[in-house]
């Protein structure tokens, strides 16, 4: 395999590493620049990083086939490629330097970025690149024992953290041309309007705007400034055809789907005789779970520069997608792929916003440049109203879980069954993520449950509504953790054992499972007893981006009802950790994510329009709100894995208000299964109860908790069966 990611060595002390794939805050160019370092033996105040141009030949994604990234493989599918760029590099100013020198290649060392020779010469990387560029780059170059490394699992400084502290890093925003012009775009107020009509008179009025064009998604407001396209966007006047757009309120979609879980879906996963195993469980309980739309909510929200003459066009944006975006480009400019040329630049926060299948970030931009027709930069702003109203959401979803006991406590049977909207349905990546009708993001976490269930079945209901829905940081394990930890908590309980030992149990065919479980709950002092007066725990596993973490929650409530996450203990294997500060910090900032859109967190929907605007209305987590997080990571000698996401499952909402049941959940014989009735919680109750998974054995008020679930038809503080994360 020959290296496809490189890197350079200027005649300075400066070592370019080319970044295929954009940074978001997750620490990537870290990373990748932590690879190339290890290889190359260099120092670490050498490296530097810059982003490598679209090219889908040289810089895919392995995992996609595309140059891209998303679904935390930005390090498990770089970790080989760029070693081996490191150590090609290594190689070819060893061989330089030996043929300079005229000494044999194995009599040189390369340490803290510099070649030497026993002989008493020595050279800087920048004294030999030229010459070592004019070697011939190695086949198989020898990559370094793990024993060896000096980089790899060392914390070492960011490398952008100073530029960023001071201001110097250049986001799609700060790019600024003396004759750039600055287009916003007011959109339709419902998913699926068209233009009907528009009045542009009183835009046009306001000093500054230049023009208001008519575009594929809405209606431009070109101005020489963001202020002015701003106030022109508020002054048009905008006439809509929503005879085919989406009217429903969201509370609607959530009742069509739950008339699906009647129903049989998709089989996800069939292991053994689901039926047969209900049939032989003494005690059958089942109960449904709710989650909303989720907004993803980046600081910088989307943006892109771009520069169009006719024959050529250059553009800036914090491309997640690059091949995606630079096909869009061409296809919407009519240009062929070598006249675009795609800079990625950092960007501002994604969790999926700039993963986007229709690139309509980048389409907007040349749709607007290529109306104008005039060769001046033009920069497409969206501002936060315009992507909280009209952006794109993770998906609602319910789900029903029915669990059948033996009477020994063990589960038996279960059934899960899933109702939600296909991501990945009409985008690019369909041919390869949609199996048979199943979208795998619907029901990763719950498809791949660990547990060891004899009788276990995993179906899939993909419904048809006209809301744009992507990715949202963790995707399908977003619901499906909540789902499968809380009805597994629920059955500990039921059971009279302990959280973590009834886990435990289940997982004696997944040791990295148990692993970090075992080391959450040792690091927490569970076995230890209850933490303090005033405060619950409670514990939550679950594996996502072939990581796996476990998190136990210290929880008090507050005088006022509402609830203050004081502690977190969190455990994860990802292989091999390339920089252990970064994966700490990625627990750390998934969990915080997580745990905002837990506490806060829902995109409501009104006759077909988004009710929520900015954070007055979707709030997020305050700092002061943030838990105490201890990260402890596995030892481990495994390839990396995903750290960007796998932070943010084991935090989610088990409960949004105080329920009170009405079904029962019964001890029964096999001739009584057909009456069993799943729990269902009351809507209209105001008072606030949040629990977490990673609190999920939380009993507010003592004993409460899962009591509802053995059918006691009393209000209860502490779990519901409609979960939103």
């Amino acid at each position: 395999m020959r290296p496809t990611r490189s890197c350079r060595s200027r005649q300075t002390t400066a070592l370019p590493s080319s970044s295929s794939i954009s940074t978001k805050g997750q620490g990537a160019a870290t990373g990748l620049a932590t690879l190339v370092a290890e290889e190359l033996d260099a120092d670490w105040a050498q490296i530097k990083t810059e982003f490598a141009p679209a090219d889908p030949v040289k810089y895919k994604n392995l995992a996609f086939g595309v140059q891209g990234v998303g679904g935390s493989t930005g390090l498990s599918n770089s970790y080989e490629q760029y070693r081996l760029a490191g150590a090609t590099a290594k190689a070819m100013l060893v061989a330089a330097a030996a043929r300079a020198w005229g000494v044999p290649a194995n009599e040189i060392t390369v340490k803290a970025g510099v070649v030497s020779h026993s002989g008493g010469k020595s050279a800087t990387f920048g004294e030999l690149a030229v010459k070592a560029a004019a070697e011939s780059v190695p086949e198989k170059p020898t990559l370094k024992d793990p024993k060896d490394f000096v980089f790899i699992g060392k914390a070492f400084p960011r490398v952008d953290s100073k530029i960023k502290s001071t201001g110097a890093a250049k986001f799609t925003i700060d790019h600024q041309f003396d004759d750039m012009l600055v287009a916003t775009i007011v959109r339709a107020p419902t998913f699926g309007a068209t233009v009907a009509s528009f009045d542009a008179s009183e835009a046009e009025k306001i000093k500054g705007v230049v023009k208001v064009l008519q575009v594929p998604r809405g209606v431009a407001v070109l101005a020489t400034n963001t202020w002015a396209a701003l106030r022109g966007q508020s002054a048009l006047k905008v006439t809509w055809d929503d005879s085919k757009a989406e009217k429903r309120s969201s509370d609607a979609i959530v009742a069509a789907y739950k008339a699906k879980l009647d129903t049989p879906g998709l089989k996800a996963r069939q292991d053994g005789d689901v039926e047969a195993g209900f049939k032989a469980a003494t005690k059958v309980i089942e109960t449904d779970f709710e989650f909303p739309y989720l907004a993803h909510a980046p600081m910088e929200p989307m943006d892109c520069v771009v520069r169009y003459d006719g024959k050529s066009a250059e553009i800036w944006a914090g491309s997640q997608m690059q091949t995606i975006d630079h096909g869009a480009a061409c296809a919407v400019l009519g240009l062929k792929p070598e006249a675009v040329q795609l800079h990625t630049v950092w960007a501002g926060g994604s969790f999926g916003r700039r993963a986007v299948g229709d690139a309509h970030m980048v389409r907007e931009a040349c749709d607007i440049a290529k109306a104008y027709g005039k060769p001046v930069p033009i920069k497409v702003v969206w501002s936060r109203e315009d992507d909280m109203k009209g952006g794109y959401y993770r998906p609602i979803y319910v789900h029903r879980i029915k669990a059948g006991l033996d009477k020994d406590g063990n589960i038996i049977a279960w059934l899960h069954r899933i109702v939600g909207q296909s991501i990945v349905t009409g985008t690019p990546f369909e041919s390869v993520m949609l199996k048979d009708g199943i979208d795998g993001t619907s029901v990763e976490g719950a498809s791949t449950l660990p547990y060891a269930i004899p009788n276990l079945q995993v179906e899939l209901h993909s419904e048809k509504v006209g809301v744009p829905v992507l990715w949202w940081r963790s995707v399908g394990a977003t619901h499906t953790a909540h789902a499968t930890e809380h009805m597994i908590d629920i059955l500990a309980k039921e059971t009279g054992k302990d959280p973590v030992d009834f886990r435990l149990g289940m997982l004696k065919n997944h040791p990295r499972h148990a692993g970090v479980l075992k080391l959450a709950a040792e690091k927490a002092g569970w076995l230890s007893g209850k933490p303090a007066d005033g405060k619950m725990r409670g514990v939550a596993l679950h594996e996502s981006f072939s990581s796996y973490v476990a998190n136990v929650a210290d929880v008090s409530l507050n005088a006022d009802g509402s609830v203050k996450v004081e502690r977190v203990i969190c455990a994860i294997d990802c292989g091999v950790a390339v920089n252990p500060d970064v994966v700490a910090a990625q627990m750390e900032g998934g969990l915080g994510y997580g745990l905002g859109a837990a506490l806060k967190g829902a995109i409501t929907m009104k006759d077909g329009v988004i009710e929520q605007s900015n954070f007055d209305g979707y709030d997020v987590l305050r700092m002061s709100e943030m838990p105490k997080v201890e990260v402890y990571i596995v030892a481990s000698a495994e390839a990396p894995t995903g750290v960007g996401e796998p932070g943010t499952p084991v935090v989610t909402r088990r409960c949004q208000r105080p329920a009170e049941w009405h079904g029962r959940a019964h001890n029964h014989s096999a001739d009584e299964q057909a009456e069993v009735q799943r729990p269902i919680v009351t809507q209209d109750a105001v008072t606030a109860d949040v629990c977490l998974d990673a609190a999920s054995a939380i009993d507010l008020d003592g004993d409460a908790g899962d009591e509802a679930a053995r059918g006691v038809g009393e209000k209860q503080r502490g779990v519901g069966n409609v979960g939103r994360l």
